[in-house]
């Protein structure tokens, strides 16, 4: 894949972001914050959830940011699924999608429509420990660091090029929530230092080597 993002953000013309949500919503927060304090050059248009009554979606009502739902259910199957919550973010025209604890696998028409725009983050440094137990296989498997990686989203799982990543020590009798919450710290402040380099500095994808622009 060859694809870029320009950069260039400013506070006074900020990137549009479409963030996705399942559940609780805290790497949300921690965008929502760095936006309003002016850490981050971002303006998030609007906020999407595969379900109802999560917190995510009540966060982005406190912060009076627009909010969808796409579920699954609602829908024939995942194709028709994946069409319509595709055009629901393309709605709000954004120049990043940013999964923040986004439980869902999209498909080909969201892939083809926000390649090289869309990004995740995973609880282990990949490609070790992909998929949805990344922090209780790397314990399994007896590691002694692990961590947190950014990356953009293709059509594997957790196989995208990646962006960023930060290691986490696993500690003397560590299990799998405590080692998670200091994995979850990580996480966001490694999202916000990404959105924001995104934003400023634009960035190059050429097969799996991500640079960074100068904005």
């Amino acid at each position: 894949m060859v694809a870029e993002l320009t950069g260039g953000a400013t506070a006074t013309d900020p990137m549009a972001v479409v963030v996705l949500v399942s559940g609780s919503g805290t790497n949300l927060q921690a965008l929502i914050d760095a936006a309003g304090s002016g850490r981050c050059p971002i303006r998030i248009v609007a906020v999407g959830a595969d379900r109802t009554g999560i917190e995510g979606l009540a966060r982005a009502g406190r912060a009076g940011i627009p909010a969808f739902v796409v579920a699954m259910r609602d829908h024939p199957d995942r194709a028709a699924w994946d069409r319509a919550l595709t055009a629901a973010v393309l709605a709000y025209r954004p120049a990043l999608v940013v999964g923040a604890g986004f439980m869902k696998i999209v498909g080909p028409a969201f892939l083809e429509e926000f390649a090289g725009r869309f990004i995740n983050t995973h609880p282990a440094l990949l490609p070790a420990f992909p998929g949805a137990h990344g922090v209780r296989d790397a314990l399994a498997y007896g590691v002694k660091v692990t961590g947190a990686t950014c990356h953009f989203v293709d059509s594997g799982v957790d196989t995208g090029a990646i962006i960023d990543q930060r290691v986490v020590a696993v500690e003397p009798g560590d299990d799998e929530s405590s080692l998670h919450e200091r994995i979850k710290a990580a996480e966001r402040d490694m999202l916000v230092e990404v959105v924001t380099a995104l934003a400023v500095r634009g960035v190059r994808i050429a097969g799996r080597c991500v640079r960074f622009g100068d904005g």
